[in-house]
């Protein structure tokens, strides 16, 4: 059986516990099965390890579904090679932008292993990409960033309670990204792109 990665990144400073949750629920694993996911990574923060120890101890589900599950904290190489295995999978990444904050240009920025660091390393991977907002941070733009790729159909914003849908939803993106020319470029491509919706919530102005 050929590998299908789903890789899960929740970034290094703000925890996102109810995230780790999600994707080690049981109705998420069967999900990952029944979609052909032979392995579920998880990077889970430097705050995240209990909670994910302590939802892989509390759930039968893992050994159920058939679903390799692994996880670590940080990995101070980035978390490009686990973009590139997960280009026949999925990548689940939270949606924040405090890592863009250095370069306006897109092909420049310098970022950590934060939301849009995450989000531009799944890009440059052409691995389909779900963004998750997380509503539990104050003043946030994560659910404006996430509604603005979507609609450029750069990712699919999924939402915590959906992720079963965002996974199917993965797939189309998946089949669209393969066409040519994609569908976010040339006649039908936004003035802003990516640079600009990037630029537009980090304040940038020309």
């Amino acid at each position: 059986m050929a590998q299908k990665n789903c890789f899960v990144t929740i970034g290094a400073t703000a925890s996102f516990a109810a995230l780790i949750k999600a994707t080690l629920s049981a109705q998420f694993l069967e999900v990952l099965a029944k979609q052909g996911y032979t392995d579920l990574v998880i990077q889970y923060g430097e705050d995240g390890k209990q909670v994910y120890e302590s939802c892989l101890q509390q759930s039968a589900a893992t050994e159920k579904s058939g679903v390799k599950v692994s996880g670590f904290d940080l990995d101070k190489a980035g978390l490009g090679r686990y973009m590139r295995q997960a280009r026949s999978g999925v990548v689940i990444s939270h949606a924040g932008i405090s890592s863009l904050w250095t370069l306006p240009q897109l092909h420049t920025y310098s970022y950590t292993e934060t939301g849009s660091g995450s989000i531009l390393d799944a890009l440059r991977a052409s691995a389909p990409l779900i963004v998750v907002p997380n509503s539990e941070l104050l003043d946030n733009h994560q659910v404006e960033l996430a509604e603005a790729l979507a609609e450029q159909e750069y990712v699919v914003h999924g939402k915590l309670n959906a992720l079963a849908q965002a996974l199917e939803e993965a797939e189309g993106l998946r089949q669209r990204q393969k066409d040519w020319p994609p569908p976010n470029s040339g006649v039908q491509q936004k003035t802003e792109g990516i640079k600009g919706v990037l630029d537009e919530e980090m304040g940038y102005l020309d």
